[in-house]
């Protein structure tokens, strides 16, 4: 007989095909034995494998959102009915206005119970739906390599240690964009430049967002740069030499994402942490997503290049379509501020369409804000970019005083030089850019440029103290955005 414990052998599981245990014991009965034992040992651990998978199956089960759900909507009808208690069944022996007093206190309890656990409910599915649905859309972003946070370039890092730095700029790459669109197509107008260039400062106390735009054609010294490839979204191996007098725009078109990062810690000293690229593909659809965005034109818009892009004035709903002319004009009618001109309505519009997707219009409709943040990761490529990121740009421009919320232009000489490119006045930028990586007052971007740095006459223009953001500059050749 087996021992009580002990493991069965095969003969005892197949006593056809196995050995018994009484027979004689010879050199080729213990061999059968061992491969008995051997085999006895597998199923019992074969055995205890599917009973820990069962396990782990059920806890699955038990924790899947359809089970939550229903656990959820279980214990709020406990809630909502609740069995009688001892003092509920005296209660029927209580007067009529004992019995009144006592459905009103219970009715009170009964809804604040429901209030909490609704709340609850509420909140646990809400954590629980909000993680799910911000690892599924942060998968469908393009990530690129963009940033140098060890970068030399950068100033008083340890004032900067808890800032948010987003570099956003918007490409006019047309890889992948068809003729019916209307912007072009990569055979057309091949690589890609910068269009837009922004900096949205946000200090360590999210006390205030300063959102500063560079113009395309800004003057700069741009540094070698591995070549980039924008229709794979990467670098290459190839370096792009540096150039001495350029301007912005070319740094993004040659050197891509990093390139341009470098630039603009050079200018500004900033820490840039979070880089966001949008191309004209699928820009439209985000304005289509959230069903438009509501802008204010003061005149109506007729583009030399693009033609009658918004004719109407106040308060206007623009499409996708209109959105995206709306801001690349550069060319407009009666508007010899060019990029300036541009660069205003290209705030105007961010501040607008962030507006809009944080309303309860969108944040309440789960169609329209999936709608978008999927048109929006369509769209987009970027580096330590995700939901949670653009949440924070989102939430910190949306829910804060307007007053808080500033737009600049970085300061320039308001004056086209002779190359046709804008020139930075270097005091100004710095007090401006020093302010914001110290968290101190901006200083006051009406102040007269120094002698030292307005530009010289030319046969076309005269000097003009007049800085940056609302200053009109002379009308450019350069390449069409």
């Amino acid at each position: 007989m087996r021992r009580p414990g002990a493991v069965p052998s095969r003969a005892e599981l197949d006593p056809l095909t196995m050995t018994d245990e009484m027979e004689v014991i010879d050199e080729a009965t213990q061999y059968r034995r061992k491969i008995d034992h051997t085999l006895a040992r597998f199923s019992a651990a074969h055995d205890e494998m599917n009973a820990e998978e069962a396990k782990r199956r059920e806890r699955r089960e038990r924790l899947s959102p359809a089970s939550l759900i229903e656990s959820t909507r279980t214990a709020l009808q406990r809630v909502v009915t609740p069995a009688p208690s001892p003092e509920e069944e005296a209660d029927a022996a209580l007067t009529p206005l004992q019995e009144k007093r006592a459905r009103n206190l219970e009715r009170s309890a009964r809804f604040g119970r429901i209030a909490a656990a609704v709340v609850a409910g509420l909140v646990f599915l809400g954590i629980g739906g909000a993680w799910g649905a911000q690892t599924y859309f942060d998968a469908k972003f393009t990530q690129v390599s963009a940033l140098d946070e060890n970068s030399s370039d950068i100033q008083d890092a340890d004032a900067q240690a808890n800032d948010e730095n987003f570099l956003m700029v918007g490409s006019d790459t047309r890889d992948g964009a068809s003729a019916e669109e209307g912007v072009g197509t990569a055979d057309s107008t091949p690589g890609a430049r910068s269009d837009t260039v922004m900096v949205a400062h946000i200090p360590a106390d999210r006390k205030r967002v300063v959102v500063t735009s560079f113009p395309r054609d800004l003057e700069i010294n741009r540094p070698d740069c591995q070549k980039w490839d924008p229709a794979q979204n990467k670098t290459t191996d190839e370096v792009f030499p540096g150039q001495k007098i350029a301007k912005l725009n070319t740094a993004y078109a040659v050197g891509g994402p990093a390139c341009v990062t470098k630039v603009i810690q050079q200018i500004t000293g900033l820490r840039i942490n979070h880089f966001v690229g949008i191309d004209f593909n699928g820009f439209k659809e985000m304005v289509d997503a959230v069903h438009g965005v509501t802008v204010h034109n003061e005149k109506p818009i007729d583009d030399g290049i693009l033609g009658k892009v918004l004719l109407e004035t106040g308060d206007v709903t623009i499409s996708g379509d209109q959105a995206l002319n709306f801001v690349r004009a550069r060319h407009v009618k009666g508007d010899p501020t060019s990029d300036y001109g541009r660069i205003k309505r290209q705030q105007e519009f961010i501040g607008a369409l962030l507006k809009k997707v944080m309303s309860s219009d969108v944040v309440l409709d789960p169609g329209k804000l999936s709608d978008f943040i999927t048109a929006f990761a369509k769209a987009t490529f970027g580096d330590n970019l995700g939901v949670k990121q653009m949440m924070t740009l989102a939430q910190s421009m949306k829910g804060m005083d307007q007053s808080k919320i500033s737009f600049l232009t970085v300061p320039t000489t308001g004056e086209a030089n002779s190359r046709g490119n804008e020139v930075l006045v270097r005091s100004k930028t710095k007090a401006l850019f020093d302010a914001l990586r110290n968290n101190t007052p901006l200083p006051d971007p009406n102040a007269p440029v120094p002698a030292s740095e307005q530009p010289a006459p030319t046969s076309t223009s005269k000097s003009s103290s007049k800085t940056t953001s609302k200053t009109t500059t002379s009308k450019k050749t350069s390449t069409t955005g």
